[in-house]
């Protein structure tokens, strides 16, 4: 009688994987968390984001603004008040990170047509890494292609929207956007799709959560692994971010997740707002504390292993609010941090509820419910329809909070505003974080 087991029949291996086995040769050894994330999303040739639509019904998962025409109406409010606040220049910048299929930007500046003197000193600038996307932004705003095929030609060219006159351009990245006139930052799902390193507090120090190639019995090719001792991320990353929270807090710790191009996104946005003037507006799903371990995979609007069929799913984290604030707070220039407060109570309080009985109004009984299971789904009331799935935003309402709960809001303001931009102003300091979810 044989000893051999029964043959594993292996998944399919995906370009992305045979990728990653190949790095992890190269490199004869695991690679971390971090790496691994960045590679599956942004990899020039197999990257999850660079050469496809993974928005919408057709993708892997629906976003706020796919939801509502409503939700970008709002940030629109919000910019429009914070252009007032700032003096009403007459040139600003409105800069989205990561602008998916541009449908935010298009209600935006629809919906703020009616400020004349604001649509006139708008220029918009799209920050966006995936040539597909960004011919998707175009055509959502009706302004033709961002660039010809040449790729060296696709960043910095600008387009107009037609009957608007607003000028959009295309960057790479943050850093090329010019600093020149006041600007508002807009970034709504940016920074949950930002690279995280994973540790855990053992007898050793402080471990890494790593990728390795996973045995011949295993189904799948990659597996996790714990590193052996500290490792560089480890020594850098753990001190500096427990530093940050209360004693007590930090010394219950075991796991920590940590997103340092996240702190490095808000510590670069204080700096330019300082430098031009402006504020940003982050809206994500997340908590304002830390997290031990937040990854998820979506494919088709379900959840599925971190590790399967890597390059085909889409990996995001929950983002940590107060880890945002801290980089802030550290860049030393005198730019506030205000909330989170909850996605609910942002679009509450700049109108949305107002906006809804305008449109239903004049809405077909098919418009009107589409209206209203859109707002719902919004503001996320525990029980909406779509709970329990991954159809709204990346998470939905994955507990027992929906997106009104689960999704929160903060925002940067130059020093020189006299108080924080709507709807900040009123809500600031008056939510708890007492329906976080569980770190």
């Amino acid at each position: 009688m044989s000893d051999v087991g029964p043959s594993v029949d292996k998944e399919e291996e995906t370009e992305m994987a045979r990728h990653i086995k190949a790095l992890i040769t190269f490199r004869d050894g695991p690679i971390t968390l971090a790496e691994y994330m960045s590679e599956v999303l942004t990899n020039p040739t197999a990257g999850y984001y660079i050469n496809r639509d993974v928005f919408g019904t057709a993708g892997d998962f629906i976003t706020s603004p796919e939801i509502s025409q409503m939700f970008g109406e709002m940030v629109g409010i919000w910019a429009v008040s914070t252009w007032m606040q700032l003096g009403s220049p007459e040139r600003v910048r409105i800069v989205e990170m990561g602008p998916g299929r541009g449908t935010l930007m298009a209600d935006l500046l629809r919906g703020t047509a009616a400020f004349a003197s604001f649509s006139s000193a708008v220029h918009v600038d799209m920050v966006e890494v995936s040539p597909a996307l960004r011919s998707i932004q175009a055509r959502t705003l009706a302004c033709g292609e961002p660039a010809p095929a040449d790729e060296q030609r696709a960043a910095g060219l600008s387009r107009l929207v037609p009957g608007r006159g607003v000028p959009v351009t295309w960057h790479r990245s943050l850093d090329a956007v010019p600093e020149d006139m006041p600007t508002l930052y807009i970034g709504h799902e940016f920074i949950d799709a930002l690279p995280v390193h994973q540790f855990q507090k053992t007898e050793r120090g402080w471990c890494e959560r790593l990728v390795d190639v996973a045995s011949p019995d295993s189904p799948l090719h990659l597996r996790l692994v714990l590193s052996p001792g500290p490792t560089p991320a480890s020594r850098l990353l753990v001190p500096r971010r427990l530093k940050t929270l209360a004693p007590d807090i930090a010394e219950s710790i075991l796991e920590l997740e940590i997103c340092p191009q996240g702190m490095a996104v808000a510590e670069k946005l204080a700096q330019r707002i300082a430098k031009s003037r402006g504020a940003a507006l982050l809206i994500d799903y997340g908590q304002d504390g830390p997290y031990g371990s937040s990854l998820l995979a979506i494919q088709k609007h379900k959840f599925t292993g971190l590790l399967e069929m890597p390059g085909t799913a889409d990996i995001s984290a929950r983002v940590d609010f107060s880890a945002l604030r801290a980089a802030v707070e550290g860049a030393g220039c005198g730019v506030a941090a205000y909330g989170p407060i909850t996605q609910a109570s942002f679009l509450m309080g700049l109108g949305m509820g107002a906006r809804l009985d305008a449109l239903l109004r004049g809405a077909t009984p098919e418009q009107a419910e589409d209206l209203v299971r859109g707002f719902e789904r919004l503001i996320g009331v525990p029980g909406m329809p779509g709970d329990g799935d991954a159809q709204g935003g990346r998470v939905g309402a994955l507990q027992e909070d929906g997106m009104g709960i689960s999704y929160k809001a903060m925002c940067l303001a130059s020093p020189d505003l006299q108080q924080p931009p709507a709807p900040f102003d009123v809500l600031h300091g008056r939510e708890s974080s007492t329906s976080d979810d569980d770190q």
